[in-house]
């Protein structure tokens, strides 16, 4: 078996990759009601007679009688409830499916959305589900919700809708059935309500199923469904190494050479492909011989590469290391064209015909099995034709006088070399000489080394020597002989050397745009991914870049250059506006505004548009770039650059987010722990009005209003607390204060509260001034405190004591409550921490402690929580203060 008959190995990891997972066929339609979900059925009913265990897991039946008669004898799965807004809804059930096992599930409805919180957001994500599951599935599907499908449609019918498959599922799937209906004919059921009620149907007739948005839908999915069977046949093709092309599905290719009739040839392919209205692919090819063009012929291959892409060509690149017409129809044969479009070939010296191919002559005479257009020759390739020059063999000054010294070197070792080897022995050291010199230098200095090798053997070693004159016939058959080993193994070495210098090319390009790419990954803002990617491409493509990005108004801005670059004129700036709103290269040697300065590029992810890329260079005659590394870098750029945005658009996010969060949790706070008080102090306000109260109950109610007072008053002092830290408005007037003093107003104004609780002291006497602000660690002994008080069981103790710790003094406060818990106890100092559990807590804002760490911070100390006890209960805030003047305690 040959290679060409061997399968290639990547064309058989589609079928290892399907192995033990289930098989899926999509029935696929134009437009709602054409009968998906009635195939499906009928589809499976034949199944079920063929003895398979089929079932429904998800049917949608719309209420038409003629479906659901269908469904009637099959198995249908009970479906999964789900509580949402009030409402009970019900969706396929995953779970219930995977363990009954059918051989064969109906999932309708690929494209459906599930209920938020569900699994899976997406019923296809479901369907994949089940597919690792080993499970066959039957599902339908509409063109307009094909995800590369969604603007296309939205643009013929004016309606865009939400739910949408990625491409990539309707390519793996194994088997496409394309249920059509005429447009008469589903307008006529759709009158007839069998698609929609009677007043639905009216306006569907008017908008979404007007005849002709049926028509181009029609069309659509029918070319959905061509093209997944041509791909389904390419892949059998590959897999079974058959080499084609099968005249299933019309494909051109064109061939993209230096020539001028390039262009030519590409003009013929387009207007073909819009003929037949067919995909059509520009191939260009790369060889060794490709360093040996001109810059003039290097600009006109760009040209053609830049003239395809603009008119809807696939791009594709061939590296050639043999017969460049056989790899043209090797390739053809892969990709299954029928048709290639080549240039006539061009007359070329005498030279040239002996050592290039002729590309065209070997499509012709291999090509048998395709039909090959030939385009005429206009005045320009006519010129250059007559014009042709030899190819430039490679290699340096350097290189040719290598040739040469290598030629004096095997001379002289050859002639100390005559006691040991025969003459004709004596050819082989020049050999070497001539393999050594074309691994290094390339063809041309090989095929001097071969000449000249070739002369000094005659001259020095065969008789007569010292002169030219070949006398034996034996002598001349070994002179033939040596020069034409000589020259063979010198062109093969020398094809080694190109080759490999071609993959240092490749390795040098990969390696850069790997570079680039961790560059640009690591920028942590837009404006270190603008000057990652400006300096960047200055320095790959040897040239000045510059990139611009629309501002707030959509107007383009210089946003980077290197060297850095603030201006551009009227013309260039032209140029990169054209690029943003057309999404075309623009600017020097393009087809818009070619006298303009600068290159423009557009950046772009998908259909977003992120700023254009400039280049330039000092002098330069055309584009002379290499035009694949420029694309490869922009593409970089586009990814570097979306991934800033989406890291800002995900920073925005999460701080509307957290706003909103704290919004809520303040408003559930203003609403429930505020208004507890001021409800208490109304209802004792009411009954004070009242007559028939004794003097003590009058007092007790006072001293209610009072207590609730003052707890309004703790909690409006924490809010206003956190609006001044929020703000940044707090500033703390630090003097010398006493502890013991602090604290003890503190328990004066929770003196009400703290009689359910036995609250010790234990300050030692003598304890150093603390360099604080009285009136704010005032605020959070009783904001720690009360917390205490909630939380502690009545009777319970709570234990104030202090100590010193090198500079500072320890404020400890400790209860003997439930405790923290665990993981929770750096939490408790966010704000509203408590606030999610809702009415279940006790009473409070949950700002207690965050405020107080705020300004225990402001103050230039610090605050934590640890357990109480060695089992977890209990809770201990440790306050660090610092002390007035910690060199008098030392």
């Amino acid at each position: 078996m040959t290679d060409a008959d061997r399968p290639a190995p990547e064309a058989l990891l589609p079928e290892a990759t399907r192995e033990n997972r289930g098989r899926l066929k999509v029935f696929l339609g134009a437009a709602p009601g054409v009968g998906k979900t009635f195939a499906m059925l009928e589809e499976a009913r034949r199944r079920v007679a063929e003895g398979l265990d089929v079932v429904a897991a998800v049917v949608e039946t719309h209420g038409r009688a003629e479906t659901e008669a269908l469904l009637r004898d099959l198995p249908v799965l009970a479906r999964r409830a789900v509580y949402y807004r009030g409402r009970i809804l019900s969706e396929m059930d995953v779970d219930a499916l995977i363990a009954r096992h059918p051989t064969l599930a109906l999932i309708d409805e690929l494209a459906h959305s599930n209920v938020p919180e569900s699994r899976h957001e997406k019923r296809w994500q479901d369907v994949e589900e089940v597919l690792r599951a080993g499970i066959d599935v039957y599902t339908t599907l509409n063109v307009q919700h094909i995800e590369t499908m969604n603007d296309t449609v939205a643009r013929i019918t004016g309606v865009r809708v939400r739910e949408t498959v990625p491409d990539r599922i309707l390519e793996a799937a194994d088997e496409i059935a394309l249920i059509d209906l005429p447009p008469d004919d589903l307008i006529a059921r759709l009158r007839t309500g069998k698609v929609y009620v009677q007043d639905q149907a009216a306006r569907a007739v008017q908008n979404f199923f007007a005849k002709g948005n049926l028509t181009a839908l029609r069309e659509i999915a029918m070319r959905v469904a061509a093209d997944r069977v041509d791909a389904q046949l390419r892949e059998h093709m590959a897999a079974n190494a058959i080499r084609g092309p099968w005249p299933a599905q019309e494909r051109i290719l064109v061939c993209l050479n230096e020539s001028p009739g390039a262009r030519d040839a590409i003009r013929v392919a387009k207007r073909a492909a819009d003929r037949a209205r067919v995909e059509w692919i520009a191939l260009t090819i790369t060889s060794a011989r490709a360093d040996a063009l001109t810059e003039e012929e290097k600009d006109r291959q760009e040209a053609s590469t830049r003239l395809a892409a603009r008119l809807g060509a696939e791009l594709a690149t061939l590296e050639a290391e043999g017969s460049v017409a056989q790899e043209v129809l090797d390739f053809a044969r892969r990709r299954n064209v029928r048709r290639i479009v080549i240039g006539r070939p061009r007359r070329a010296s005498f030279l040239a015909r002996l050592t290039r191919e002729n590309v065209t002559r070997g499509i012709l005479r291999h090509g048998a099995e395709f039909e090959i257009t030939m385009t005429a020759t206009g005045e320009a390739d006519r010129a250059a034709r007559i014009t042709a020059t030899p190819p430039v063999l490679s290699g340096s000054r350097r290189g040719y006088a290598v040739a040469l010294a290598a030629t004096v070197a095997a001379t002289v070792i050859a002639m100390a070399a005559t006691a040991v080897l025969p003459v004709p022995g004596l050819s082989l050291i020049y050999m070497t000489a001539v393999v050594a010199v074309a691994a290094s230098f390339g063809l041309g200095p090989a095929l001097l080394a071969s000449g000249t090798g070739f002369l000094a053997y005659n001259f020095f070693f065969t008789d007569p020597r010292l002169t030219f004159s070949v006398v034996r016939e034996a002598d001349l058959v070994t002179l033939v002989l040596f020069l034409a080993a000589s020259i063979l193994t010198g062109n093969l070495a020398a094809r080694l050397h190109d080759r490999i210098a071609a993959q240092r090319i490749i390795f040098d390009r990969t390696a850069k745009l790997y570079n680039f790419s961790r560059r640009v990954a690591v920028a942590a803002s837009f404006d270190d991914a603008v000057w990652a990617a400006v300096s960047h491409v200055a320095s790959t493509l040897d040239c000045q870049s510059i990139l611009l990005a629309p501002d707030a108004r959509h107007r383009l801005q210089i946003v980077g250059g290197f060297p850095p670059e603030d201006r551009l004129d009227v013309r260039d700036m032209s140029a990169a506006t054209y690029a943003w709103e057309r999404g075309e290269p623009a600017g020097h040697g393009s087809g818009t505004l070619p006298a303009a300065q600068w290159y423009f590029v557009p950046i772009r992810t998908g259909e977003r548009r992120l700023g254009v890329l400039g280049i330039t260079r000092e002098g330069w005659r055309g584009p002379s770039l290499d035009l694949r590394l420029l694309d490869a870098l922009v593409d970089q750029v586009a990814l570097g650059l979306e991934r800033i945005r989406l890291a800002e658009d995900l920073q925005e996010a999460r701080v509307a987010s957290e706003a909103e969060r704290l919004r809520t949790a303040l408003l559930s706070s203003v609403s429930h722990d505020l208004r507890t008080p001021l409800v208490t102090i109304i209802g004792a306000a009411e009954m004070l009005e009242g007559e028939g109260l004794t003097a003590p109950a009058r007092l007790e109610l006072a001293e209610t209003i009072r207590e609730e007072g003052e707890r309004l008053d703790r909690y409006v002092q924490n809010l206003l607390d956190m609006t001044r830290l929020g703000h940044g408005a707090l500033k703390p007037k630090l003097i010398a204060a006493d502890l013991g003093d602090i604290v003890g107003a503190a328990r004066r104004r929770l003196r009400n509260l703290a009689r359910e609780h036995r609250v010790e002291s234990n300050i030692p006497p003598g304890l150093p001034p603390l360099r604080v602000d009285p009136i704010l660690t005032e605020q959070v002994i009783v904001n720690v405190l009360d917390n205490a008080m909630k939380y502690a069981p009545v009777g319970s103790a709570i234990m104030i004591s202090a100590r010193i710790d090198g500079a500072r003094v320890l404020l400890s406060i400790a209860d003997e409550g439930p405790g923290i818990p665990p993981g929770a106890h750096e939490q408790v100092f966010e704000m509203f921490f408590r606030a999610v559990n809702g009415d279940r807590q006790r009473a409070g804002t949950g700002l207690g402690l965050a405020i107080s760490r705020g300004l225990i911070e402001a103050q230039g100390g610090t605050i934590r929580a640890e357990p109480a006890q060695a089992d977890g209960t209990g809770t201990r805030i440790v306050i660090a203060l610092p002390l007035d003047n910690p060199e008098a305690v030392h």
